[in-house]
C-alpha cells in the first residue's frame, strides 16, 4: 500500500515526527542521504506502517498522489539544495511543506517560486522540540488555504492537544507560518532570559540553594506561572552530575548558545519599527555569555560588592515571582505586538487570537498565561499591545513596584538582568504620556536641520539655533 506521508530528513525532530503520524494511523515513509538515520527510523519504528526509502525517487514512488512530503532538514542552502534535487521528480498537485526553522523571507521566496507551478508549497513553523515532535508538537502553517485543507486531517492527528482542541491551524499567506515561529522563539529567548535573571537574583541575593530552588520554581508551576519552562527548570534543578556529583547545574559552563532565531526576530522587528526590548535584551545577553574569557578577566578588575538583601528568603521568592510574571506578560505581547505589524506590513492575514491558541499546547512557550493573552485578543482581534487591554491593565499596574524592588536589589548585588529592566522601561515608556524625545528632536534640527513638529500647533519646523561652536575656538 502506497503510504500517505513522506518525510525527508530523519534527524531527531524528522525521525520523531514521522513516527508520530504513524502512531495515528497513517502509513508513512522516510528519506535521508544518510543510511545509519534510514536504519534508525526502521528499528524504531518496528510494528509500525513504517518504511524508509534508499534514494529520492524510490522514495517518491512509495507515495500515494497526491504526495505529501514534509522537510525537516537544517534551514539555509540545504532546504534549496534539496528543493533543488526534488522538485524535477513531484507533479501538480504535490504538497512540499518545510517544517524546519527557515527564515520566513526564504520561504517567501520558495513560495513564490513555486506559486503558479500547481506544487503546493508551505513554510510550517514546529515548536516543542524531540518530545513536541514525538507526542503532539504546536505547528504554525503558512502559505494559502487550499494548500492547508489538504494536509488538515493528518496535521491535526498529530498536533498537540489542548482544551480548545489540536494545537495547529492555518497561519496565514504566504511565510506567516515561519514568520509566527520566528517570533514565538524570540518570546522563548525572553523568557529564558528572564528565568536566568531570576535565578541569579534568588541564587546570589537570597542564597537560595538548588534544593530550594527546585521547590519554589515547583510551587510557581502549580500556580499563575505554570508553564513548560518554569517546569523543566525546577526538574534542572535535581539534576545530579554522574561525573562529580554535584548539582549538574553548577557544573554547566555559562555560555548559552543560539541558532539565530532570535537574533531575526529582533532584526525584523527593526525593520518595522516595533519596540520589543526584552527580546532584544536577551538576544544581547547570551551574546555577553559568550564572552567568557572577557568577562573573567574584567571581573578581577573591579569589585562585585557584597550587598545584604533588604528582604528575607520568603519576600524576595514572591517578589521574584510576580517580576516574572510581569516580565513574561511583555515578552508575550511585544512578541504578539510584532505579529500584529507584520501581518499587515506583510498581508499576511495573521489571526493572533488563533495564534495564542495554537501556542497553548506542544509548544515550548505554552503557559496559563496564553488563557489571559486569548481572552484579550478574542475580544478586541485590533489589539496592538496587551498593555492598553483591560485584561491586563490591573495586572500589570499592580506588579510594577515588585518588579522595580527586584531591580534595586539586582542593582545592590551587581547583578545583571537586562531583559527584567527592559520589560520595566518599556513598560514605563509606553505609558507615559510625555517622553524626553522633544530634546532629541531639538538636537537633531540643531545638527542636522532635520525639522521638527510642536505641540501647539500642526506642521513641520526648523530653526536657525544658536550658532554652532567651532572646533579649536577660544
Amino acid at each position: 500500500m502506497a503510504a500517505h506521508f513522506g518525510m525527508i530528513g530523519l534527524g531527531t525532530m524528522g525521525r520523531n515526527f514521522l513516527l508520530n503520524v504513524a502512531d495515528h494511523g497513517y502509513e508513512v515513509c522516510g528519506y535521508d542521504r544518510e543510511p545509519a538515520q534510514q536504519k534508525r527510523l526502521l528499528d524504531e519504528a518496528r510494528g509500525k506502517k513504517v518504511n524508509a526509502a534508499f534514494s529520492l525517487s524510490g522514495f517518491l514512488q512509495s507515495l500515494q498522489t497526491p504526495r505529501i512530503v514534509m522537510l525537516l532538514v537544517p534551514a539555509g542552502k540545504i532546504v534549496d539544495a534539496v528543493l533543488t534535487d526534488l522538485l524535477p521528480l513531484v507533479q501538480k498537485g504535490d504538497i512540499i511543506i518545510d517544517g524546519g526553522n527557515s527564515h520566513f523571507t526564504d520561504t517567501e521566496r520558495r513560495y513564490l517560486q513555486l506559486k503558479d507551478s500547481g506544487i503546493h508549497f508551505m513554510g510550517m513553523g514546529v515548536s516543542g522540540g524531540e518530545e513536541g515532535a514525538r507526542l503532539g508538537p504546536s505547528l504554525m502553517p503558512g502559505g494559502n488555504k487550499e494548500s492547508y485543507e489538504l494536509v488538515k486531517e493528518i496535521l491535526g492527528s498529530v498536533a498537540a492537544k489542548s482544551d480548545e482542541g489540536p494545537c495547529v491551524s492555518f497561519i496565514g499567506n504566504t511565510a506567516a507560518g515561519h514568520y509566527t515561529k520566528m517570533v514565538h522563539n524570540g518570546i522563548e529567548y525572553a523568557m529564558m532570559q528572564l528565568i536566568s535573571e531570576v535565578y541569579s537574583v534568588l541564587k546570589i541575593a537570597g542564597q537560595f540553594n538548588n534544593a530550594e530552588l527546585h521547590e519554589l520554581f515547583s510551587a510557581w508551576n502549580k500556580a499563575e506561572l505554570q508553564s513548560f519552562l518554569i517546569e523543566i527548570t525546577a526538574d534542572v534543578f535535581l539534576k545530579k552530575d554522574e561525573g562529580t556529583g554535584e548539582d549538574l547545574v553548577d557544573m554547566i559552563l555559562d555560555k548559552a548558545k543560539q541558532k539565530g532565531t532570535g537574533m531575526w526576530t529582533s532584526q525584523s522587528a527593526m525593520d518595522l519599527n516595533v519596540p520589543i526590548p526584552s527580546i532584544d535584551a536577551a538576544v544581547t545577553m547570551r551574546y555577553l555569555s559568550a564572552l567568557k574569557d572577557e568577562r573573567v578577566s574584567n571581573a578581577a578588575l573591579y569589585s562585585s560588592g557584597n550587598s545584604n538583601s533588604p528582604v528575607t528568603k520568603e519576600q524576595l521568592a514572591g517578589l521574584c515571582k510576580n517580576a516574572l510574571y510581569f516580565g513574561f506578560l511583555l515578552a508575550y505581547g511585544q512578541g504578539l505586538h510584532l505579529l500584529h505589524i507584520a501581518s499587515a506590513q506583510y498581508y499576511y492575514g495573521i489571526n493572533i487570537s488563533e495564534v495564542v491558541r495554537v501556542w497553548k499546547g506542544g509548544c515550548i512557550i505554552r503557559s496559563v498565561m496564553l488563557n489571559d493573552l486569548r481572552k484579550a485578543y478574542s475580544q478586541d482581534s485590533n489589539l496592538t499591545s496587551i498593555i492598553s487591554s483591560p485584561v491586563f491593565q490591573p495586572v500589570l499596574s499592580n506588579l510594577r513596584k515588585d518588579v522595580a524592588d527586584v531591580l534595586k536589589i539586582s542593582i545592590d548585588h551587581h547583578l545583571a538582568v537586562a531583559s527584567l529592566a527592559a520589560s520595566l522601561h518599556y513598560f514605563d515608556a509606553f505609558t507615559t504620556n510625555r517622553l524626553p524625545a522633544n530634546l532629541i528632536q531639538a538636537q537633531r534640527d540643531y545638527f542636522g536641520a532635520h525639522t521638527y513638529e510642536r505641540i501647539d500647533r500642526p506642521g513641520t519646523f526648523h530653526t536657525e539655533w544658536e550658532s554652532k561652536p567651532v572646533a579649536g575656538a577660544k
